[in-house]
């Protein structure tokens, strides 16, 4: 049995400062490894990235001016920020996640990746508006739920083609710092191009909910599916991939429990279990945790098994350590 200790670090900083500027640069020599790993010449210029954030996401301009002051104005990291045309990430490709009404609004959300390449932070903001969630390529957003009640989570969408666009961690950042319902992130993923495929699952604080399938070069597609794990829709594109990873099988327990009413401590608990939970960390897609999202208030509880960690939008700075073994 192999162990992976882990600690979480949960920040609590409105505008970019010195919390963040720590994370940088503690992560920064590693993100520009990535950043440059298909050479510079491969990437946009800071002045080609920040006219692409300015003409798609232009309400994130002045946080992403605060956060290239943190870095001493670093070329490689002023483009790196913006998430425009980032080299391809290895595909997260075990995520689950669910929306269940039955005891309020709620997200439940498992995700799976390489220990090693987990930033390991929750951080709670108020650029916009109040967000928190979980941290990804420095201030982009695995999931989060923003002080309107809206809650947004991403896994991987099943197909594995790259085009020009965004990074989706910013985009989930976007969607809660400018959006309060469902129905507004959806006309937002209409227009913004985004570079991978991804299932966004989204709640609001009305219960109106859904997943959009995004990905490059397309149309933005929604339904009113409360529910996503790593394939289109009901039909996976590439049926290897889904069988690999099972993600037929979590679609259907997910649907099983969403089709009996079940609470959300009842999904959580699910989620805590195969064939949602997996421990192939050796592999890179073993589940690095649980996160219970609800609307209102909003709040987020990081779950796994015989550990729990809750976090609001205005908790202090705080650590939770945790053992994740492959057995």
């Amino acid at each position: 049995m192999s162990a992976y200790p882990m600690t979480l670090y949960g920040l609590r900083e409105p505008q970019p400062g010195p919390r963040w500027r720590q994370l940088f640069e503690l992560t920064w020599p590693a993100y520009r490894r990535w950043y440059l790993s298909e050479g510079r010449d491969r990437r946009p210029s800071p002045v080609t990235a920040g006219a692409a954030l300015s003409r798609h996401l232009p309400e994130l301009l002045p946080a992403w001016a605060r956060l290239a002051e943190q870095t001493g104005f670093d070329d490689d990291a002023i483009a790196l920020l913006t998430h425009w045309n980032l080299p391809a990430f290895a595909p997260a490709a075990a995520c689950s996640q669910a929306v269940t009404t039955a005891d309020g609004p709620a997200l439940v959300r498992n995700y799976d990746y390489r220990p090693d390449l987990f930033e390991c932070v929750s951080l709670s903001t108020d650029y916009l508006q109040p967000v928190i969630g979980t941290s990804d390529c420095l201030w982009g957003l695995l999931d989060g739920v923003n002080g309107s009640g809206l809650v947004v989570s991403l896994t991987f969408g099943g197909e594995t083609a790259v085009g020009e666009g965004f990074a989706i961690p910013l985009v989930v950042r976007y969607l809660l710092e400018v959006c309060s319902t469902v129905a507004q992130a959806v006309e937002q993923l209409r227009r913004i191009p985004i570079s991978m495929s991804y299932n966004i699952t989204m709640v609001d604080a009305t219960g109106d909910h859904g997943t959009a399938h995004v990905g490059p070069d397309r149309a933005c597609e929604f339904q009113r599916q409360p529910l996503a794990t790593n394939h289109r829709w009901q039909q996976p594109v590439d049926p290897a991939h889904a069988r690999n990873y099972q993600s037929v099988e979590r679609f259907d327990r997910l649907a099983g429990l969403l089709g009996t009413g079940s609470t959300v401590d009842r999904v959580a608990a699910a989620m805590l279990e195969p064939p949602l939970h997996t421990r192939a960390y050796h592999r890179g897609f073993g589940t690095l945790y649980t996160a219970v999202y609800r609307a209102e208030p909003g709040s987020v509880t990081y779950r796994w098994p015989g550990t729990a960690w809750h976090r609001t939008f205005d908790s202090p700075d705080d650590t939770v350590r945790v053992v994740l073994t492959d057995a």
